[in-house]
């Protein structure tokens, strides 16, 4: 450093510091070896090892993650400059990435991948949801939302307003507040529409899952509709009807889409015909492991095209065992029912369930179900949901297309 800084300085471990210089901006609790200063929750601390400076970042000792890092330059200055800079950086690259109809339904910012440790922002249109977990970000989310909507004023796009989707139980974890509404004098209805892949959507903002809609499938179910043409289709787990959607849209002879959920069956019901396509799908609302074990009990081969879009079997490392027993009945089942030559789009949205634990299982469901399979694509999130080499955690999501043979 060229000069001496006002932060509270905290001491940390050589493992730390190894992380931070590979690139993971997080320090745990028990890295941390001693502490100088007024450290207050939440407030901006240096990180040393010795007298190495290491980086700059949130601390929470509420946390098992005790400091966050936002930045590993000593020049930096954390302003309104500086989280409008972070903000507009995020905004060109989706505007690069997505390009088109896809920049105004998109994640703007995805957490650490952007240096915004914590804090995600969707983009619906007009409208921006949020999410925090993180203190730093939630002292600070005044200027950061400033910084959003002048950044979105200044590429000609403004937004009405910002919903926090304060909601997630993550926040408990941080010592934060749960809660959700429109941040400052906003007061819009939150129900919105959008158009993803030609397809549109109503999308509720404050009821919805995650902040309204799983936007990081968007080009996966553009890769699952685009072999959908003169199939028929059973689209399980489909929520908002999406990849289900997709593939009617997209020529598919007809589709059969299941939710457990009996307000998942009744949103996605209401796409269709907002898309004109009650006619060519149906909907059931029955748990997906019941349905297929069903199906194979009366050797029922009526589908040549499955889809398993689940939600997450597992949330933490402890899980991983018994989330590979359902990924894996799961995908036998399809593969069994499934004819020769028929077709099976599955994917995984858990960290924890890696790709390798993933492929794995998936080979061990085909030599079970006695098929092979070949594999047309290989996927994963969509690069708005920006992946870190370095950071493994932002690498979740697994999509695979096979033709069963």
């Amino acid at each position: 450093m060229k000069s001496e800084r006002a932060f509270p300085k905290l001491g940390i471990t050589s493992k730390a510091a190894r992380s931070l210089k590979n690139g993971h901006p997080w320090v745990y609790g028990d890295e941390i070896v001693s502490s100088e200063g007024d450290i207050t929750d939440g407030c901006i601390v240096d990180c040393f090892e010795g007298s190495s400076w290491q980086g700059a970042g949130f601390y929470n000792p509420q946390s098992k993650i005790a400091v966050r890092i936002i930045s590993r330059n000593s020049n930096d200055v954390f302003d309104q400059k500086f989280w409008y800079r972070r903000i507009l950086y995020a905004v060109q690259y989706r505007k690069t990435v997505m390009p088109g109809d896809d920049f105004k339904c998109c994640r703007i910012i995805h957490g650490e991948a952007d240096q915004m440790p914590g804090f995600t922002c969707d983009r619906y249109g007009d409208i921006a949801v949020t999410q925090i977990a993180c203190l730093g970000i939630e002292l600070n989310k005044d200027v950061i939302y400033k910084a959003l909507m002048t950044v979105f004023e200044e590429i000609g796009e403004p937004l009405k307003g910002i919903y926090e989707r304060n909601d997630l139980a993550l926040r408990s974890k941080e010592g934060l507040e749960l809660g959700k509404g429109w941040y400052g004098d906003a007061d819009h209805s939150c129900l919105t529409e959008i158009t993803e892949n030609g397809i549109k959507y109503s999308v509720d903002v404050e009821n919805g899952q995650k902040t309204g809609f799983f936007l990081d499938q968007k080009y996966n179910r553009l890769a699952a509709a685009k072999i959908a043409k003169d199939k028929t289709i059973l689209d399980c787990f489909t929520h908002t009807g999406s990849f289900g959607l997709n593939c009617a849209y997209n020529g598919a002879k007809h589709v059969t889409s299941v939710d457990i959920s009996s307000q998942a069956v009744e949103m996605a019901k209401a796409n269709a015909v907002r898309n004109g396509l009650q006619d060519k799908i149906d909907y059931v609302c029955e748990d997906v492991f019941e349905l297929l074990t069903n199906m194979a009990a009366r050797k029922d081969h009526t589908y040549d095209y499955i889809i398993l879009d689940p939600p997450a079997f597992t949330k933490s490392r402890d899980t991983v065992d018994s989330a590979g027993r359902g990924y894996k009945e799961i995908n036998l089942k399809a593969m069994k029912l499934l004819p020769r030559g028929g077709y099976l789009a599955t994917c995984s949205c858990s960290h924890f369930m890696t790709d390798e634990l993933f492929r794995k299982m998936l080979a061990s469901a085909a030599r079970d179900a006695s098929v092979s399979l070949r594999q047309i694509e290989a996927r994963t999130q969509a690069p708005d949901h920006p992946i870190l080499w370095n950071v493994p955690e932002t690498d979740y999501l697994k999509f695979y297309i096979f033709r069963v043979v």
